[in-house]
C-alpha cells in the first residue's frame, strides 16, 4: 500500500511557487505545508505578501534552520542557478522516505539533486501548460497546467508514484502519470528550447507563436534541432512529439509569456544555458549543426549585457 503524503515542503517562490503552494494550501491541513525560506526573503514576505490571481496566499513560511522533521513530500521550483543553495537549505525537510519532485526546467536537475540525496526517492518530474505571469509578488494565470511525474526506470509505476498520486487526487491537483519520463522530459526540454527563446528574443507572447510567422518558425526550427541531438542521445523524439507539444502551446493564453521572456522583461539572469547553451553544446558533441539555437543564444547573451 502506497504511503500517504501528509506534509510538503516546497523551495522556490518563483511562479510555479506560488501557483503549487497557493493551490496545495487552500487543501492542506494548517501547518503541513511548509515554504522554505531564509529569514531575510521571509521578512520581505511579510511586509509585502504574496498574491495569486488577485488571492492573498496564506503561506506557512519555515527556515532552513528549523527542526520541523522530514517532510512526506518535497518539491524544488528555483531557478537552476539556485538549486545548489536550495539543495543545502532542504536537508532539515528531507529525510530517507522523503519523496523529492523537481519542477525545474532543463533535463539535469534531478541528477543534480541525486548527487546529494541519492536517486532513490528522487521522481522524474515535468511541469507543462502553465500561463503564469508573475510580476514582484503576484502571479497572475489562467491555465494552472499539471505535472507530470514517473519513475526513473520506464515501463514501471512504483509505490512513490502511487503516494504521490493519491496525494494529488486529494488534493485535486492537476497531474499526471507518465511511464516513460525521460522521453517526457525531453519533449519538455525540446519545447523549452523552442518557445521559451523565441518568445524572448522576439519580445512577444505565445500569441506570437500560436499563429503563423516569423516567430513560430524559428521556435519550431529550434526544437527540431532538439529532435536530431535527442537520436543520438538515445531518447529519439519524432514530429509526433513536436506536434503534441505544439499543441500544448496553442492551448495557454495568448497573451501569457514564458519565464525566460519574463526574466528579459524584468531584466533577470536568464536559463538561456540550460536551452540554447545544452543544444549547442550537445551539437558540437555529435557534430549536429545547431544555427537556430546559436542564434538565440547570442541574441539572448547578447540582451543580458544590457541589463
Amino acid at each position: 500500500m502506497a504511503k500517504q503524503i501528509e506534509t510538503v515542503s516546497i523551495i522556490g517562490l518563483g511562479a510555479l511557487g506560488i501557483l503549487f503552494g497557493h493551490h496545495l494550501s487552500k487543501r492542506m491541513a494548517p501547518g503541513t505545508l511548509r515554504i522554505i525560506a531564509d529569514t531575510d526573503r521571509i521578512e520581505k514576505y511579510t511586509k509585502n505578501p504574496v498574491y495569486c490571481n488577485d488571492e492573498k496566499c496564506n503561506f506557512h513560511f519555515v527556515t532552513p534552520e528549523e527542526e520541523t522533521g522530514p517532510a512526506d513530500l518535497a518539491i524544488f521550483t528555483v531557478k537552476f542557478g539556485d538549486l545548489e543553495k536550495a539543495i543545502e537549505n532542504m536537508k532539515n525537510q528531507i529525510g530517507k522516505d522523503t519523496i523529492i519532485l523537481s519542477a525545474l526546467n532543463g533535463i539535469s536537475s534531478e541528477e543534480v539533486i541525486s548527487r546529494t540525496y541519492g536517486w532513490d526517492n528522487i521522481l522524474h518530474c515535468v511541469a507543462q501548460g502553465m500561463d503564469g505571469i508573475r510580476i514582484g509578488n503576484s502571479l497572475r494565470y489562467e491555465n494552472m497546467g499539471m505535472l507530470c511525474f514517473g519513475d526513473r526506470e520506464p515501463g514501471i509505476i512504483s509505490e512513490k508514484v502511487k503516494a504521490v498520486e493519491q496525494f494529488f487526487l486529494s488534493t485535486n491537483f492537476p497531474h499526471e502519470v507518465e511511464t516513460d519520463m525521460h522521453r517526457r522530459m525531453w519533449g519538455k526540454f525540446m519545447v523549452n528550447v523552442g518557445v521559451n527563446q523565441t518568445v524572448g528574443v522576439y519580445r512577444g507572447t505565445y500569441g506570437d507563436v500560436q499563429e503563423e510567422g516569423e516567430a513560430q518558425n524559428t521556435m519550431i526550427a529550434a526544437m527540431r534541432e532538439v529532435i536530431l541531438i535527442s537520436e543520438k542521445e538515445g531518447v529519439p523524439l519524432t514530429e509526433e512529439d513536436l506536434n503534441y507539444w505544439i499543441n500544448v502551446i496553442k492551448a495557454l493564453h495568448p497573451d501569457g509569456k514564458p519565464s525566460l521572456a519574463q526574466d528579459i522583461d524584468a531584466k533577470r539572469p536568464t536559463e538561456v544555458e540550460l536551452f540554447s547553451g545544452t543544444v549547442v553544446r550537445l551539437g558540437k558533441k555529435h557534430h549536429i549543426p545547431t544555427p537556430v539555437n546559436q542564434f538565440l543564444y547570442d541574441r539572448i547573451k547578447s540582451m543580458e549585457k544590457e541589463f
